[in-house]
């Protein structure tokens, strides 16, 4: 018999870790279910862009979830960007055109080699059921990445509005969709993790139309990452979530509305007997 205390509350502590990947100090936020008795299924999840935690509404929103019984615990981690969240954030190995991402690599190194070991020795209780990371704009580009290289460490990612536009060629320079980095990584993978991966976009995430096919550019990119994931044998909606919500703008505000969706596809509350 398992058993949850009905409505926990969530309880937020404030970390600092020195990363030798990253040469800098780290700041993130651990927030944390209470009166967990111990047996319980417990999620993880890493939220990059962590400074953006009180306009996500995280601390109330988990305990919505929480109240009305449809997610398991979760311990979310929102990790703070640092000033140079554009070299950090990216593509590993893979920097575009302009060599923003250069720093990506250290950043995954950050999260699996440092992150991840220091928080199993913080916790205080096991990670049981789903390990997961998500992120917004090029920060959920992030998320993808390492959730993707790192299939032994994740089962879940999210990607909100993401920068799946990040390209190794500019426009102006003959650009084409073969250009796009994660789409050839994913294309050119030897690997198929075992991860799933839900992704949102907004209709009114930007106005920009390469292709001049009337579908924003946000949308199509996202749309062609779907399609790599299903020629790799990834299947919908088994493995693949979708979310396009009409009216979304590329802001915190319209993925604030989108998280509760996110977090009831990865975190599901299972019903024990």
């Amino acid at each position: 018999m398992y058993t949850l205390m009905p409505f926990p509350e969530v309880i937020v502590q404030t970390h600092v870790l020195t990363s030798s990947f990253l040469k800098r100090d780290v700041e993130f936020k651990v927030y944390m279910p209470e009166q967990l008795l111990g047996n319980e299924i417990l999620n993880l999840l890493l939220l990059n862009d962590g400074q953006e935690s009180d306009n996500l509404g995280l601390k109330d929103t988990l305990q919505d979830m929480y109240a009305q019984g449809k997610i398991d615990p979760v311990v979310a981690v929102a990790i703070t960007a640092g000033i140079d969240r554009i070299q950090e954030y990216g593509v590993a190995g893979n920097p575009d055109f302009l060599n923003r991402g250069s720093k990506a690599s250290a950043y995954s190194s950050f999260i699996t080699q440092e992150l991840l070991p220091f928080l199993k020795s913080t916790i205080g209780y096991p990670i049981t059921g789903k390990r997961g990371i998500a992120g917004f704009s090029l920060g959920g580009l992030s998320a993808f990445d390492i959730a993707w290289n790192n299939g032994d460490q994740f089962d879940v990612t999210g990607v909100f509005s993401g920068s799946f536009w990040w390209r190794k060629k500019d426009l102006k320079d003959g650009y084409s969709d073969h250009d796009r980095i994660m789409h050839q990584v994913i294309r050119d993978s030897v690997i198929k993790p075992a991860v799933r991966f839900w992704l949102m976009t907004g209709t009114d995430d930007e106005q920009a139309d390469r292709n001049r096919n009337f579908i924003i550019d946000s949308i199509d990119d996202t749309v062609d990452i779907i399609k790599e994931l299903m020629a790799k044998g990834y299947q919908r909606p088994e493995d693949i979530g979708y979310y396009e919500m009409v009216g979304g703008t590329h802001h915190i505000s319209t993925w604030a509305k989108a998280f509760p969706a996110f977090l009831c596809w990865a975190f599901a509350r299972k019903i024990y007997s």
